[in-house]
């Protein structure tokens, strides 16, 4: 009861100065008749939305005074369309936010803080590092819905025919094993992405990252980032190395070639579980060989954490916020976030989720396995923008048109303003 009345108080509080931003409601908040929120969902048309689709009317069903109208946003359009609307008018009720946006859109004043609604009223019950990721300047902006990071993925047949029964633990393990796969299969042992995003791995494996948020430094271009990229090239030639793919396509390139047993492992996250299924490689499941990403020199291995949260509209009025913070509990409910994982093979963000049907799922279950050496982003509303500037180098690099160290310069100069504040 408490924990009601307090969440009560302080969205009514929150409303006032949110309904000033440019909210769509009446300025008195109340609700003539049923209230329509509108949710902004960033899933994949095709594979996902359809599961949420099924859960809105589910939640109408159980909430008859709420309605949602449902829009399907491609995630490559919605940060900055969403940035646009808020700023305006015409954003959504609800937002699913790549974790990444969740602190850049809190600074900005876009998102209600949600402690102690019922939005987070089983907040224990969530992976604390996920919810972590959600804060901006200690209050949450969003409620975890589901979580990824990446893995070695692999095929067991192809490396078991190459006479290897586990997976690298180590970069140069890896380099090793890919000239084995390629001598005893002919196949290519590994291939690797261009893509600052997966280049991330080799940076926690030398114990470093882009920057360093604490000290206000941007550290792209220490000893220990220029170790862990000069790693990630010397894996793009040798034997068993595919080269690097350069084009537009290059995602695709390499997801085909794997799924369907052209490739013997890559680094892909979850998101591509059912991908994975559907290439002739993996009719038979068990075939997918799910590891931790290699270590780097350190001994540390770790891949950069991803997800998504519910975020709610802090321009909203106070009925709309009442009435989305029921949806967002609703959605990142256990028994919804079991239902998700079941349809799409998406990650929940709670353990109490990860019911023995959800686990029997071979790539949900090997997936889990490695979310303990994620690394959390660092609470740095710019963060994510950070890999933009190394998104337009490394390819560079990889391709042989740009050194290392002018390409890492290159972007070093970027970073630094994006975040002017920081030192080099």
């Amino acid at each position: 009861m408490r924990r009601g009345i307090a969440a009560t108080a302080l969205v009514a509080s929150l409303a006032l100065t949110a309904t000033a931003c440019g909210g769509d409601g009446d300025d008195s908040g109340k609700a003539d008749g049923p209230v329509t929120l509108t949710w902004w969902d960033t899933s994949n048309a095709t594979n996902e939305a359809p599961t949420y689709k099924a859960l809105v009317k589910e939640f109408e069903k159980a909430n008859p005074d709420i309605k949602v109208k449902y829009v399907n946003v491609p995630f490559d359009q919605a940060q900055n369309k969403f940035d646009t609307a808020a700023g305006s008018k015409g954003a959504p009720d609800i937002l699913r936010s790549e974790v990444g946006w969740t602190p850049a859109f809190a600074k900005k004043g876009f998102f209600l803080p949600l402690d102690g609604t019922e939005a987070l009223a089983e907040q224990d019950k969530f992976q604390a590092s996920l919810i972590e990721q959600a804060k901006y300047e200690g209050k949450t902006y969003g409620v975890p819905l589901v979580t990824d990071t990446l893995a070695l993925v692999y095929n067991k047949e192809l490396f078991a025919k190459a006479g290897i029964d586990a997976a690298p633990t180590t970069w140069a393990d890896l380099k090793t094993d890919a000239g084995t796969v390629k001598a005893k299969t002919g196949v290519d042992g590994y291939w690797g992405s261009t893509q600052a995003y997966y280049a991330q791995s080799f940076l926690h494996g030398e114990g470093t990252d882009t920057v360093d948020a604490d000290a206000k430094k941007i550290t792209v271009k220490s000893p220990e980032a220029v170790k862990g990229y000069k790693t990630w090239q010397g894996l793009f030639s040798g034997k068993g190395l595919h080269k690097a793919d350069t084009t537009a396509d290059a995602y695709a390139h390499i997801q085909d070639a794997f799924v369907n047993g052209k490739v013997a492992s890559i680094i892909q996250g979850p998101w591509e579980i059912t991908n994975f299924y559907k290439g002739s490689a993996f009719k038979d499941k068990g075939n997918l060989g799910i590891a931790t990403v290699p270590a780097g020199s350190s001994g540390k291995a770790g891949a950069p954490t991803g997800g998504h949260n519910l975020s709610v509209y802090a321009g909203s009025d106070k009925a709309h916020q009442e009435a989305s913070l029921t949806f967002l509990k609703f959605m990142t409910s256990a028994k919804s976030q079991e239902t998700v994982a079941l349809k799409n093979s998406t990650l929940p963000t709670r353990e109490d989720a990860y019911t023995t049907e959800v686990k029997s799922d071979p790539g949900i279950a090997g997936y889990q396995s490695v979310l303990a050496a994620a690394q959390p982003r660092p609470a740095l509303p710019e963060y994510s923008s950070l890999w933009g500037p190394l998104d337009t180098e490394l390819p560079k690099i990889a391709g042989g048109k740009e050194s290392l160290d002018k390409g890492l310069g290159n972007a070093e100069t970027a970073i630094a303003k994006l975040v002017p504040d920081f030192s080099k």
